[in-house]
């Protein structure tokens, strides 16, 4: 009996498959043969690169989680960084008296871009965990946030020059970080400044990819982020 030759996840190509002596006769078309798999970051329908939520042309594509008819576009890159998250928000669906998002950032921007994105959010109906809001006066600011990160389904930290200061210092925000690193629940959001500034502040936080305004807009941002945590 002829033996086949594919590796264990399949033929690698077409070619290969017809020379199989096992296969060519019953797989006429490589794409029946049920070969490799690629993760599920795509939506059914979505060929990856080169697919726009708009319907048109260029390197972006829509991921599995983001409605038909929205109106943002993902990099590939932004489909892979953010699909493990997505993952982590789907397993804690289950949490009683959720917040969608805690949202870290440095005190220098609670006024500023901090308040812009969480004005963003909640206006596209995400809960947010947002200290200048949800940490009472007389309170633990510590245990307020512990409470917020156990609650919330994932974590965003604003990146931006003043966090940048603020970790050098080790601060509260470095205290935040640290819990949300120890999981699949974190999603930088690069503004004002770069991913190599940050790398050289923190390398661990600076190897996850996520979002970045130099690329984007906030307000695209925010749309990513409901999309991401919506179910």
């Amino acid at each position: 009996m002829a033996r086949c030759t594919a590796p264990v996840r399949g033929h690698r190509s077409a070619s290969a498959a017809a020379k199989c002596p096992a296969c060519s006769g019953r797989y006429g078309r490589y794409s029946s043969y049920g070969s490799f798999s690629s993760p599920s970051y795509f939506s059914s329908g979505s060929s990856g690169v080169g697919q726009r939520s708009d319907g048109g042309s260029g390197n972006s594509t829509r991921p599995r989680w983001s409605p038909a008819g929205s109106s943002v576009a993902y990099t590939p890159a932004e489909v892979r960084a953010l699909t493990p998250v997505r993952r982590s928000v789907e397993d804690r669906a289950s949490l009683l008296d959720p917040r969608d998002v805690f949202l870290c950032h440095a005190w220098d921007d609670r006024g500023g871009a901090a308040k812009e994105l969480h004005d963003l959010l909640e206006s596209r109906g995400v809960s947010v965990w947002f200290s200048e809001k949800d940490v009472a006066l007389g309170t633990s600011l510590l245990r307020e946030i512990d409470k917020g990160l156990a609650k919330s389904r994932v974590g965003i930290v604003l990146v931006t020059p003043a966090l940048l200061r603020r970790l050098r210092g080790e601060g509260i925000a470095d205290k935040e970080l640290s819990a949300l690193l120890a999981r699949d629940l974190l999603v930088p959001i690069v503004h004002n400044t770069s991913y190599e500034d940050l790398r050289e502040v923190s390398p661990l936080l600076g190897s996850r990819s996520g979002l970045s305004t130099v690329e984007d807009t906030m307000a695209n941002v925010a749309t990513k982020l409901a999309e991401l945590v919506a179910l």
